[in-house]
């Protein structure tokens, strides 16, 4: 199964060219030492929760907007060879002295995927962190699965749900702060890959009307704790590869 390391990244609306196109110079450099697919997402739909959210997951400021990114490995070992190569590349040096967002406040871990439906694609990401009682872990995973299909059916290009396996609690911020999470909780950084908004848009209307949806019983995670959002994807280095080796000018 896949290996992730998700980011949660906290930046000035005014600086959303200047973050694209250092995440752009970046995804070379990433690809080089390990990394299979990058992709980075822009807020567009991030709604504010009463308890817990993306912005305050990152102590964002007003004028900060969120991004929601990933890494993805073949498994873990890739992932931690491709870190030590990060720590001693001289460019990821030179890259960390410019970057266009305050990376104090931005949190990251190692995810191993339970839950993978699809393929990787579009140009819309829902993003999702949930906080799970680690003995309900076989629970949860059961019922990610059965919703990736129905997400599926409703016209998801891939369904994402990737378990905390090496995600540290910071300084400032991280995964389980952002989800308030409690003792016995682990974290899940989950997300579903869409054609485009509109197809996320009727899907969610649909899913959302159909009773036969509803959920039964307790569920395997703490819901008032969980958040989401909707991001416009701004980088995808897969898609990025693609068009370069068909000769097509590459777009956001």
């Amino acid at each position: 199964m896949t290996y992730f390391e998700g980011f949660i990244v906290p930046v000035p609306e005014a600086n959303k060219a200047a973050y694209q196109e250092h995440a752009t110079r970046f995804a070379p450099l990433v690809a080089n030492v390990g990394v299979r697919r990058m992709v980075e997402s822009w807020d567009s739909d991030v709604p504010e929760g009463k308890v817990t959210d993306f912005r305050k997951a990152v102590d964002a400021r007003p004028d900060e907007k969120i991004v929601f990114s990933w890494f993805e490995y073949p498994d873990r070992a890739a992932r931690d060879a491709a870190n030590e190569k990060f720590m001693s590349d001289p460019a990821m040096e030179e890259m960390g002295k410019d970057m266009p967002f305050d990376g104090k406040r931005m949190i990251m871990g190692g995810f191993d995927s339970i839950v993978e439906e699809g393929t990787a694609g579009g140009s819309y990401t829902d993003g999702f962190v949930v906080p799970v009682p680690e003995g309900k872990r076989d629970a949860y995973r059961e019922l990610a699965s059965k919703m990736a299909k129905v997400f599926r059916q409703h016209g998801a290009a891939r369904v994402i749900e990737a378990i905390a396996d090496d995600v540290n609690h910071g300084k400032v911020t991280d995964f389980y702060r952002a989800v308030k999470a409690e003792d016995g909780e682990t974290v899940v950084f989950s997300f579903i890959e869409w054609p485009d908004k509109a197809t996320r848009d009727e899907a969610w209307k649909a899913i959302m009307a159909d009773e036969s949806l509803k959920p039964e019983g307790q569920m395997p995670f703490a819901g008032q704790r969980m958040f989401w959002g909707g991001f416009d994807k701004i980088l995808d280095s897969a898609q990025q590869q693609a068009a370069a080796s068909q000769g097509s000018p590459i777009t956001a």
